[in-house]
């Protein structure tokens, strides 16, 4: 028998966001730099005790696309340690991680492109294929913070109003989860978990209001509580809730660190 999946769920930690901080003289850091990494290596430490299977980091590790390469540094450390003990981490990109420029490189693509053993970047909407650390099968399907100038490259979009623009990223996106779902439910066997870095309705907004770059997009979360997930892993809101109360699947923003 297969054993069940222990899952880390992170996100938003913003590496970089100083705000009532001061220099911490020990090590040279902003004392709010300090905190975040203090508390990650803290949710790390507990995850390992705990025989954590896999992590999903739900987006927005930095406080913007250019991290200095101090903050590069410790972030990788910490996704390291999980590695070095087998676990697969998949680091979904969010809004504070994407370049603005088309083909410009995320903050997060050096993971891909160094090859990272048992890290996954997910930087499009897909389903990856994961085996656990105890061996467990799991389908992970990913969806990016959905950037308008992404969703929208198409002539067919020019000229429309933002509120038409509204419905036709709404459109896009039931599509694109209706088509995941569709696709983890060919192998109903395998535990299937959808990671998100969105707003969804419903959801009680938290700090991410002072940090929140251009219009966000916002999906129902009758889109979400679809019975093809066992778990939706969200980032993007600050403030720690569970949506579908207490029913499956557990829609879950984890909360910024």
């Amino acid at each position: 028998m297969t054993p069940p999946i222990n899952l880390l769920h992170l996100a938003d930690i913003h590496i970089g966001m100083e705000n009532y901080g001061r220099l911490d003289v020990s090590s040279g850091l902003n004392s709010r730099v300090v905190d975040f990494l203090r508390r990650m290596s803290q949710a790390i430490d507990l995850a390992l005790e705990q025989e954590v299977d896999v992590c999903i980091f739900a987006g927005d590790a930095y406080k913007n696309q250019r991290p200095n390469p101090t903050f590069q540094r410790e972030f990788s450390r910490r996704i390291k340690r999980l590695a070095d003990h087998d676990v697969p981490v998949i680091l979904l990109v969010g809004n504070h991680d994407m370049a603005t420029a088309d083909r410009a490189a995320s903050s997060l693509d050096i993971f891909g492109v160094l090859d990272v053993p048992g890290v996954i970047v997910a930087d499009r909407e897909e389903v990856h294929q994961i085996t656990c650390r105890r061996g467990q099968p799991l389908q992970v399907a990913a969806v990016p913070y959905p950037q308008r100038s992404r969703l929208l490259a198409h002539d067919t979009f020019k000229n429309m109003t933002l509120d038409d623009l509204d419905l036709a990223l709404g459109e896009i996106m039931h599509q694109n989860l209706t088509d995941l779902a569709a696709e983890v439910m060919e192998q109903p066997d395998v535990p299937a978990v959808l990671t998100a870095h969105l707003s969804v309705s419903e959801a009680k907004q938290g700090s991410e209001q002072s940090v929140m770059i251009g219009r966000d997009i916002v999906v129902l979360k009758s889109l979400l509580a679809n019975p093809a997930w066992d778990y939706v892993a969200l980032g993007h809101i600050h403030k720690h809730q569970e949506l579908n109360n207490g029913q499956h699947p557990p829609i879950v923003y984890p909360g910024s660190l």
